[in-house]
């Protein structure tokens, strides 16, 4: 994989808790937005804002299994300020709300 691209990924993951745009992305790896986008989707086959919106929803899912952070700390905590977009997009991903996810998780910890 092109290390542009591999850059871009750690910078995104290290700076998944704020508004991260793909101004700031291509920034990083000294490249135009244009072709950061174009050179992403190349190499990875999935569109930039796709895989950002991924990682987020990944990392918000690891939360809520080992955490006991709320909904909306979570959605905070990767960088998704509006909550109901954060449900509509996690449901839309994982097949249940995230409440719902977290629930089973914490469930299944408290079991002895």
């Amino acid at each position: 994989m092109d290390q542009r691209v591999d850059t871009a990924i750690a910078f995104m993951n290290a700076n998944l808790n704020g508004k991260l745009t793909p101004a700031e992305i291509a920034e990083a790896v000294h490249l135009s937005q244009s072709r950061v986008r174009q050179l992403f989707k190349i190499e990875t086959g999935t569109p930039l804002a796709r895989y950002l919106r991924d990682l987020r929803l990944k990392q918000a899912k690891e939360l809520l299994e080992t955490t006991f952070l709320s909904v909306k700390e979570v959605a905070s905590h990767v960088g998704i300020t509006g909550i109901s977009h954060f449900v509509r997009e996690f449901k839309k991903t994982y097949r249940m709300t995230p409440a719902r996810y977290a629930a089973r998780y914490r469930r299944t910890a408290a079991k002895p």
